[in-house]
């Protein structure tokens, strides 16, 4: 069956034909070789989402060892409502805000870096190349989340590298021989970000600053303040979630974008649709395709009994592409209306940095869009998957452009 390839590089670039194929008889599937049940309609999905009495959030991929991390995104209520409504603090609609003109800084230096490059690089005849990811939408948000954490810019790289193998943990269900190696890598850098954070900790202590880390130093709920253990989690989480989904989500929408030249070209007509086009790219390429649950009690979906205890994926990407929810849903049209997809979760765990991801998707996007023309793909070779198996994007996207002769071509 088809089910068979659903880790493998090539289903990783394109799970939607396998998702409708597995929809339609049922949307419920156990699958056997690694004990877990997998959901991919958009109500069972919403389902599993929104009831935490049923399905917990304390959950470990299979072949990984030990608990869950000491994520708040791993976590049930009460604890997870206690530590989300810490870090809230840190995210108000205020502190994002603020964040839009460093953000604007941030694209513009890096598209100059960029097109200056690829333009003394080209050689005569041949148009200048860049990497939309290496190049733009990596460095783009990670050294955003890294600005809004307190982190200095020179540490940016090593910043990178922990993301990189922290992203591993999400990859172990599609793992085998060296599951021992990245524990330790894994362990490696965990101690490594727990002195970093401990150093910065004692500075913000010592002199408070306008950034993440200060804020949730004062922050309190009930009386409460975040410990160190938390505090680390809270680190660690952004420094994988606060970049990859903004990262993909960028590289989806170039990606999606230039294979519907139809599309890319009613955006540079109307450059107002440009916040539509983000949801839609959110709903038809999810950079998010599934999350983990563990059921707590016998539990029916769509008839079909998941026992307690069991591990259970809700398929984001396959319920934002359900015919039963969206209309024509494999037709990629930026104006679609209403769109209620459910590309940054649903109910108590809804991506908390969902602002912030718009936010810097339509501030780069625009950047993308005024400053390069004749924009194409620079390989023919079937683009490499993200490192993890639950997340959706290129790795890296080269495209051949030619610099905008005005900043008006959106």
């Amino acid at each position: 069956m088809a089910m068979l390839n659903l880790f493998s590089a090539e289903m990783r670039r394109d799970p939607y034909p396998v998702y409708e194929q597995i929809r339609g008889p049922s949307p419920v599937l156990y699958y056997e070789p690694l004990d877990l049940w997998m959901i991919f309609d958009y109500e069972g999905v919403k389902q599993a989402l929104v009831d935490p009495e049923t399905f917990s959030s304390r959950a470990t991929p299979p072949g990984s060892s030990g608990p869950p991390p000491d994520w708040f995104i791993f976590y049930d209520p009460p604890r997870h409502t206690k530590l989300r409504g810490l870090i809230q603090k840190a995210f108000t609609p205020r502190v994002i805000a603020s964040l839009e003109q460093s953000i604007r800084q941030l694209s513009k230096e890096l598209l100059d870096e960029a097109i200056e490059r690829g333009t003394s690089d080209s050689t005569a005849g041949k148009l200048p190349t860049l990497d939309v990811a290496d190049d733009f939408s990596v460095p783009l948000a990670l050294r955003v989340i890294a600005a809004l954490i307190g982190i200095p810019a020179a540490d940016y790289l090593r910043f990178k590298h922990w993301s990189d193998v922290t992203l591993k943990l999400a990859d172990t269900v599609t793992r085998s021989g060296d599951l021992a190696q990245l524990a330790g890598e894994v362990g490696a850098i965990k101690a490594e970000m727990a002195t970093y954070l401990a150093g910065l900790l004692e500075e913000r202590r010592r002199e408070p600053q306008d950034d993440l880390l200060s804020t949730l130093m004062a922050a309190e709920i009930d009386g409460e303040r975040p410990t160190r253990e938390e505090m680390l989690g809270f680190f660690q989480l952004l420094l994988v979630a606060g970049n990859e989904t903004t990262t993909n989500l960028i590289n989806n929408a170039m990606l999606t974008l230039l294979e519907h030249p139809d599309q890319l070209a009613r955006l540079r007509a109307d450059r107002a649709i440009l916040p539509s086009a983000i949801e839609e790219v959110l709903r038809y390429r999810s950079p998010l395709q599934a999350v983990f649950r563990t059921t707590k009690r016998e539990v029916e979906v769509h008839g079909q009994t998941i026992p307690a205890g069991k591990l259970v994926l809700p398929m984001i990407g396959s319920a934002n592409r359900d015919p039963r929810q969206f209309r024509e849903p494999n037709r990629f049209d930026i104006t679609r209306d209403p769109n209620p997809h459910i590309a940054f979760g649903h109910g108590i765990h809804f991506c908390i940095g969902a602002p912030l991801s718009r936010l810097e998707a339509r501030i780069g996007l625009t950047d993308l869009l005024e400053r390069l023309e004749d924009i194409e793909l620079a390989s023919d070779t079937p683009w490499e998957p993200r490192q993890a198996f639950n997340v959706l994007g290129p790795c890296r996207l080269p495209i051949r452009f030619q610099p905008a002769r005005s900043a008006a071509v959106i």
